[in-house]
């Protein structure tokens, strides 16, 4: 059983950024596409950016995207999120995500087999 751990939320302000990582306790990830999801009170979980096995393919949601780099480090068998120029929109619970059943980088969540347990980003104006 794959175990994913988050690191790195915080309450910045608007215009700060911040850098989540996740650590897999499992090498099995660097066969996964992975995934940041985050979920705002009240919403829908939604994905935020997904990542080949390899690194090289790459999606972004629009709201994000030119704002948030995702990458991997399977020497670590780590998952990075670098988010600039926060916006209070984006003040979520993140949830680091991985799975052997992607189809797609554009997939929802229920493709997705292992989660962490979420750190939350607050964000204020």
């Amino acid at each position: 059983q794959v175990q994913l751990v988050e690191s790195g939320g915080g309450l910045v302000q608007a215009g700060d950024s911040l850098r989540l990582s996740c650590a897999a306790s499992d090498r099995t990830v660097t066969n996964y596409a992975m995934a940041w999801f985050r979920q705002a009170p009240g919403k829908e979980r939604e994905l935020v950016t997904a990542i080949s096995w390899s690194g090289a393919s790459t999606y972004y949601r629009i709201s994000v995207k030119g704002r948030f780099t995702i990458s991997r480090d399977n020497a670590k068998n780590a998952l990075y999120l670098q988010m600039d120029n926060l916006k209070p929109e984006d003040t979520a619970a993140y949830y680091c995500a991985a799975g052997p059943r992607v189809a797609g980088l554009s997939a929802g969540q229920w493709e997705y087999d292992y989660w962490g347990q979420g750190t939350q980003v607050t964000v204020s104006s």
